[in-house]
């Protein structure tokens, strides 16, 4: 396999002048903060997270506020973000973070992953884009990009098998020394730095990372503050996939890996041609019948909606119903005796 080091060099140099300038990125939040980010983010663009997560970090800036607060609330809160179960899950692992660890975030895979709705992909990155601990972080953009550059070869989705793991964990980049989050900004640049060994001063107008660095507050930033090689390396194989390495149109002009990537030098062999299933319509399923209910509840003044309000929502009767009790199940709404509807308290 090729040396990773000229591969970790143009990746690093395109991220910190490429990276987009996320509201959680760059040292600006608590790990509670990159937790919810993480969260919001699952099956969802983060241009649409963005708004919803500013909002809700100024109501809830903690895992003590969040578990105080109501359902309604909450379920209100999360909007039309898609898959509103993830809502009262993230109260529910605010609940035990705030009872059981004092409102501070564990930082061990184990209690990560102990914690409810928190699955592999959720504790590696937090303990990554959080801590700045060394540990691979594994999503569909990272397979994609790592089976291109190193293996020349589309990734085929599903779970993640045994090879992608080795891969990724191959080719993670060691840390030097460990992180003490104290804003160290010499993992920015080397280059920047002048004979002397004395940082050059921020400038908050740089559109570059630089200038995002010299936004953070000193009060709330995490310790991947160091941004440690790991976690930018993470950070950055997934930024690329997002915006460069896209599955089925790849902007390999503009790759800062072409010139490393096996999968471009072998023609791009069966680009976008497997996908892990086929592309579920969303016209009329139920998430849609699910979403149309919610939305409905969220928008009355009162959280409450008669049944002759929700019937205008689908057509079929069955399916109505069949959405209505499984939103009930999942704890999101209630159904009064007299057949309407309203949110939890």
């Amino acid at each position: 396999m090729e040396s990773v080091e000229p591969i970790r060099l143009r990746l690093f140099s395109w991220w910190e002048r490429n990276s987009r300038d996320l509201p959680w990125r760059y040292g600006r939040t608590t790990p509670w903060g990159i937790l919810v980010s993480e969260v919001m983010s699952q099956q969802t663009q983060l241009s649409r997270v963005v708004p919803y997560w500013t909002a809700w970090m100024e109501a809830w800036p903690d895992a003590a506020a969040l578990a105080a607060a109501g359902k309604a609330e909450v379920i209100t809160a999360w909007g039309r973000l898609g898959y509103p179960r993830r809502a009262l899950r993230l109260q529910e692992c605010a609940r035990v973070v705030s009872t059981e660890y004092g409102d501070l975030l564990p930082r061990s895979y184990q209690e990560l992953t102990g914690l409810p709705g928190i699955g592999d992909y959720t504790a590696s990155a937090v303990m990554s884009f959080a801590y700045g601990e060394r540990i691979v972080v594994i999503d569909t953009n990272i397979r994609r990009v790592l089976s291109r550059v190193f293996l020349g070869v589309e990734s085929v989705g599903g779970s993640t098998t045994r090879t992608e793991r080795e891969l990724a964990q191959t080719v993670l980049p060691e840390d030097v020394g460990s992180p003490s989050g104290k804003g160290r900004r010499d993992s920015v640049d080397g280059s920047m730095q002048g004979l002397s060994g004395q940082e050059p001063p921020v400038d908050t107008k740089d559109t570059g990372l630089v200038g995002r660095l010299g936004g953070a507050d000193d009060q709330v930033r995490s310790n991947a503050w160091c941004e440690p090689d790991s976690a930018k390396w993470n950070q950055g194989i997934m930024e690329l996939g997002a915006t460069v390495c896209k599955a089925k149109k790849p902007d390999c002009q503009i790759c800062p890996l072409a010139a490393h990537c096996r999968f471009l030098k072998a023609g791009l062999p069966e680009l976008g041609m497997k996908r892990t299933r086929p592309r579920q319509r969303f016209a009329g399923t139920n998430r849609q019948v699910r979403g149309k209910i919610l939305q409905a509840l969220r928008e009355s003044e009162k959280g409450r909606v008669d049944r002759a309000r929700i019937e205008q929502v689908c057509e079929d009767g069955i399916q109505l119903d069949l959405c209505i009790a499984s939103l009930d199940e999942d704890g999101l709404l209630v159904i009064r005796e007299d057949g309407s509807l309203e949110l939890p308290e």
